[in-house]
C-alpha cells in the first residue's frame, strides 16, 4: 500500500511513463475492439465515442514522445547522480 501514493501523485501530475503506457493504452484499444455490447451499455458509451484511440495515435502521438522524454529525463537524472558521486 505504500507504493500507491507516489504512483497516484505521478499520474495526477500528468506525467507519463512509456512502460506503463505499453500496457494501459493497448488494453484500451483491445477493449475498444473486442468488448461485448453488455460492457458498452454498462458504461453508457460506445466504441465510436473514442475515435482518437487508435494504434497510430498510440505509437506516434504517445509512445514515441513519451519514450524520448523518459530517455532524456533518465539520462539527466543518472548523469546528475553520477556527477555528484551519489551512487546507490
Amino acid at each position: 500500500m505504500t507504493i500507491v501514493p507516489p504512483i497516484a501523485a505521478f499520474v495526477a501530475a500528468g506525467f507519463e511513463h512509456s512502460i506503463a503506457n505499453v500496457y494501459f493504452i493497448p488494453m484500451g484499444l483491445f477493449i475498444k475492439a473486442g468488448a461485448p455490447e453488455s460492457f458498452w451499455s454498462s458504461i453508457g458509451k460506445t466504441a465510436a465515442d473514442f475515435p482518437e484511440l487508435t494504434w497510430g495515435n498510440f505509437f506516434v502521438g504517445n509512445l514515441l514522445p513519451v519514450t524520448i522524454g523518459n530517455m532524456i529525463g533518465g539520462s539527466v537524472m543518472v548523469s546528475s547522480i553520477c556527477e555528484n558521486g551519489e551512487f546507490f
